[in-house]
């Protein structure tokens, strides 16, 4: 305790430990262990506690270095996954290959991985590779013809966990004890100069792992980071070597870019790095198209303030949006060949849904969604009768009058619609009875006048 005020008083010069990390302390980088989340701090004194090490690592020191809020806290130890199990009576360990310990405390998960070494993330496609393999074979390094690693799971020091890191700002390792960031890459100067670098050679990186090209985009438009120029410079010529990515990865990747709060910015860092093509070939014939692009413009915009006002959003709903200029597209393609409007709409529906699952592979469990809120727009063109009425009381409603609106904001449909729509769901019985008869009231039918007696039949009543 004398010693960490003395040292709060005076400040205390980073140190260097044996592996090459530079150990800042509070006064170098202002986070303190009262910012952790409880059950963080709760894991990572038990590790301690029980003899080994427990740091908080990765995106949560981060965020916190550029006061912001951490979204989750990860922790990074020295003990097996075993040794940590058998510390938390609220555990599990799951991953069948590199195996990470998930912590409960109440409602919150702790990931707690053990340092690993010249490795990357565990995927499914890694995990398919030698399932169930547990000869020494197994843990080298396996890489394919383009340099993507399909194995390299093993245990090592922490030296060797920051290594295998992404880009530096990733590599920050928080003791919550000592309250001291351990930066084997300068990260901590580069969340401060707001640059995005690649640990170690950017080329090989990427070929390792193409997905890391997709996170640099992300990382820039999340943080609002500018890249650095060698991180940047092969991306252009690797960018194909997303083309062997599984489909499944790459939509849990547009998934995070999509609901990080800055998708606009995101989106647009996509294709101004000619990563769409394997992210999300569409934008090209949505943002050709000034329409379209007002639309997908407004949409994420939209949801971005949803996302960071802490309002949810609906993956459903969004990738709605994103493919709706193309479900637009077909659906008046298929009118123009002769089709009735609404089995062309759900024809167009269909043909779009099976393009996509080629290229994005978004899950079938939000196809129905987007087909009801897809289905749903033309009813609100119908203003008379019982139909408001019903359609108010459809279960997608609200989320199909939000689409609506955005469709009214990109110029798609006529602003008076959303409008008339906003205004209908505001007003009394009284007021919306005044409205139909207004907007779109059904014209009242002329009274057959009575046949006189002798008259032939179908024969009119002269005047």
């Amino acid at each position: 305790m004398i010693r960490r005020i003395i040292n709060k008083v005076f400040g205390r010069k980073p140190r260097v430990d044996g592996t090459r990390a530079q150990i800042l302390p509070l006064s170098a980088h202002g986070i303190r262990r009262d910012q952790l989340d409880d059950c963080a701090l709760k894991t990572c004194e038990t590790l301690a506690q029980a003899g080994y090490k427990g740091y908080l690592v990765g995106g949560a020191v981060r965020d916190l270095l550029l006061n912001m809020t951490p979204k989750d806290f990860d922790v990074a130890t020295d003990a097996t996954p075993e040794e940590v199990r058998r510390l938390f009576r609220r555990s599990r360990i799951i991953g069948r290959r590199f195996q990470i310990v998930h912590v409960m405390c109440g409602r919150e998960t702790i990931e707690v991985t053990t340092f690993r070494a010249n490795g990357q993330k565990e995927t499914e496609e890694d995990d398919e590779h030698a399932a169930g393999d547990k000869s020494p074979a197994a843990h080298k390094r396996l890489t394919d013809e383009h340099g993507r690693l399909l194995s390299d799971n093993v245990f090592g020091s922490m030296a060797d966990d920051a290594a295998r890191r992404d880009f530096t700002i990733n590599a920050l390792y928080y003791d919550p004890a000592r309250e001291e960031v351990h930066d084997y890459f300068g990260g901590v100067a580069d969340c401060k100069k707001r640059v995005l670098r690649m640990i170690g050679d950017p080329d090989t990186r990427y070929r390792e792992d193409p997905v890391r090209m997709l996170r640099a985009a992300r990382f820039a438009a999340k943080l609002d980071f500018h890249i650095d120029p060698a991180t940047r410079k092969p991306v252009a010529a690797l960018a194909p070597l997303l083309a062997n990515i599984p489909r499944a990865r790459i939509f849990d990747e547009a998934l995070k870019l999509l609901l990080s709060g800055h998708a606009l910015r995101g989106v647009h860092q996509l294709r101004a790095e000619g990563l769409h093509h394997g992210m999300l070939p569409l934008l090209d014939t949505i943002l050709d198209d000034p329409t379209g692009e007002r639309f997908i413009n407004a949409a994420l915009k939209s949801t971005d303030e949803r996302i960071q006002s802490d309002r949810p959003s609906s993956p459903a709903f969004l990738f709605g949006t994103l493919l709706w200029p193309q479900v637009l597209l077909r659906w008046r393609a298929l009118e123009a060949a002769g089709e009735k409007p609404q089995p062309a709409l759900f024809a167009a529906m269909d043909e779009v849904l099976d393009t996509q699952r080629s290229q994005l592979a978004i899950p079938r469990r939000y196809d129905g969604m987007m087909k009801e809120i897809w289905a749903l727009q033309p009813r609100f063109e119908q203003r008379g009768g019982q139909r408001p009425y019903r359609l108010l009381e459809h279960p997608r409603f609200r989320a199909a009058y939000d689409f609506l609106l955005l469709r009214a904001e990109s110029g798609e449909v006529a602003a008076e619609l959303g409008e008339w729509w906003t205004r209908f769901q505001e007003v009394g019985e009284d007021e919306r009875a005044g409205m139909l008869l207004a907007d779109n009231a059904p014209k009242p039918r002329r009274k057959r006048k009575r046949k006189k007696p002798g008259e032939a039949a179908g024969e009119t009543q002269p005047a």
